[in-house]
């Protein structure tokens, strides 16, 4: 199987209300999903690791707190 890897911009796409600044955001701070730094400038997220991530933010009422 092939991994598909998503820009930053398709990331927004899969995320609803995802910004690029928050997304930017999320990666300084380092409470994001998994990226890749494939470039000096370009960073990448693996597919696979984006449903890890949003899965594991997973709750069941309002008040659990959500961990990096």
């Amino acid at each position: 199987m092939d991994e598909k890897y998503l820009s930053p911009e398709e990331v927004c796409e899969v995320i609803p209300g995802m910004t690029k600044a928050l997304l930017a955001q999320m990666r300084f701070r380092g409470d994001g999903p998994p990226f890749i730094a494939a470039s000096p400038k370009k960073r990448v997220y693996s597919e696979a690791s984006l449903h890890s991530w949003l899965a594991s933010r997973e709750r069941t009422q309002t008040g659990e707190p959500v961990s990096a």
